[in-house]
């Protein structure tokens, strides 16, 4: 019998794409102090962060497979985070104009009872247009991003914004790298195909 499947993760989009996979799983909620440490990377974070989802979960569901996720923007150096409102979000999206921003996924499965445990990271890079004010503020009108890294949301309207788009994995972009989950999940014995 296979283990139970749990989504460390409140996301509506994280939950879409893992129902993706047809598989039976429930979402509970870690809560975590997500701020960023002193001189860590984007890497560093992301995957930390995935990994301390999936591990506080899995406390309470020891022979459960618990899945990790967790996103960052990465743009001139710089970490972008959700912009909470309208202003932040036009901020974010005129400093993306023709820029690239890198989007760094962490991913972690872990299942206590065998000491499972793998962290990974997924990137996926999208070059924004260069598009007017009024045009980047109907956006925000129109699909609201505010809870979103980047201030935009790919699956949607998000995609107007892009002259292109680059990496192994789109679903990494809306937050959960199902190709590589495929893989998580097989190496603890879960048949996906």
């Amino acid at each position: 019998m296979q283990p139970k499947i749990i989504l460390a993760s409140s996301s509506p989009f994280r939950k879409e794409l893992l129902a993706r996979l047809n598989l039976d799983f429930e979402c509970h909620s870690p809560e975590i102090d997500e701020s960023q440490l002193m001189d860590e990377t984007a890497t560093d974070y992301v995957c930390r962060l995935a990994k301390e989802k999936a591990q506080l979960i899995s406390k309470n569901h020891p022979s459960a497979i618990v899945i990790g996720s967790d996103q960052c923007a990465l743009r001139d150096g710089q970490i972008l985070g959700k912009p909470g409102n309208h202003t932040n979000a036009m901020q974010q999206l005129k400093a993306a104009q023709g820029k690239t921003v890198v989007f760094h996924t962490g991913l972690c499965v872990v299942q206590q009872d065998t000491r499972f445990c793998e962290v990974d990271e997924v990137l996926y890079q999208v070059k924004f247009r260069t598009l007017h004010d009024a045009q980047l503020a109907h956006y925000l009108e129109v699909e609201k991003p505010y809870q979103c890294a980047g201030s935009f949301k790919s699956e949607g309207y998000g995609c107007c914004l892009f002259s292109s788009m680059q990496g192994d994995d789109p679903s990494a972009l809306i937050g959960l790298p199902l190709i590589r989950l495929v893989t998580m999940l097989e190496n603890l014995g879960v048949n996906v195909v």
